[in-house]
């Protein structure tokens, strides 16, 4: 009780910028690790980390464990850790919010292509300009990275239209528990990358405070946001996310922006304003 009458004194949009601002800085911490461990490990370690702690928290009753249930959590799960995999892979090769304006590619489309309004149409425009603009600074310097950014982006539309399934099915929290247990396992063969951790408790606590600080705190804030917010005034708010990658890879990793990659994420945020889509159940159009 007193947790939650803490979080109703915070003004829900500063309880969305703080879930984003801790995604990103997960993200920070993330590169900082690549130095020393491969992209994709470091994505599974974050895995690893958010299944632990969710797992403690809401490891769910013998249905989440079992069936239909079992099978879909699973998928879920897996197509977001290897959403978190490829944009991992897209932060070694790209600047932080380069890389999430084209990962935005993804769940503008589905929602577009969702309703197919003019606004939805102006939106993806929009967004298709500006992403079309990002690659074509990026592609001579790192083709991988803008692919990787766009393989994210297909698994976040992925993420969008199973988030709904998963809502439907039960309990968001306990179907997330399970997915990335799961995950985990099914992905096993990347922790092969994690060597140099399990010798140095420093970076083990800094690749699991990754999944803490990307998935765990985020996801968590955005349900107390969403629930006082409203879809349309959550969804709103989605467009703050690339300018927040931006400054955070500005800030922490001096990742400057030229003049047209900076006109191709005003774009991009443009298109989320425009479109404004409303998030999933248990703000799947958001959490990562």
């Amino acid at each position: 009780m007193r947790v939650r009458r803490r979080t109703d004194a915070i003004p829900a949009p500063m309880l969305f910028a703080l879930g984003a601002i801790s995604l990103y800085l997960g993200a920070a911490c993330a590169v900082t690790l690549f130095t020393r461990i491969e992209p994709a490990s470091v994505a599974w370690l974050r895995q690893l980390g958010a299944a632990v702690v969710l797992l403690v928290w809401r490891r769910g009753g013998r249905s989440a464990w079992r069936g239909r249930g079992l099978l879909l959590a699973a998928v879920f799960g897996l197509v977001t850790a290897l959403m978190n995999v490829f944009i991992y892979e897209a932060f070694a090769r790209l600047p932080l919010g380069t890389a999430v304006a084209l990962e935005f590619a993804g769940p503008v489309a589905v929602a577009a292509f969702g309703s197919r309004t003019r606004r939805d149409l102006a939106a993806l425009l929009a967004v298709t300009a500006g992403v079309l603009l990002i690659a074509d600074v990026r592609w001579a310097g790192s083709p991988a990275g803008v692919l990787f950014a766009l393989a994210s982006a297909a698994c976040w539309a992925a993420y969008i239209l199973l988030g709904k399934r998963v809502a439907a099915a039960g309990d968001g929290f306990d179907s997330l528990a399970v997915g990335f247990a799961v995950a985990t396992v099914v992905l096993a063969p990347l922790a092969a990358g994690t060597g140099a951790v399990w010798t140095s408790p420093r970076l083990l606590l800094l690749g699991v405070g990754v999944g803490v600080l990307s998935t765990v705190v985020p996801y968590a804030l955005d349900q107390v946001a969403l629930r006082r917010l409203g879809q349309a005034g959550f969804a709103l708010l989605l467009s703050l996310l690339p300018v927040t990658a931006a400054v955070v890879g500005l800030v922490l990793l001096r990742q400057v922006p030229s003049v047209v990659e900076a006109v191709g994420i005003a774009l991009v945020v443009g298109g989320l304003v425009i479109r404004r889509p409303e998030p999933e159940p248990d703000g799947a159009a958001y959490s990562r």
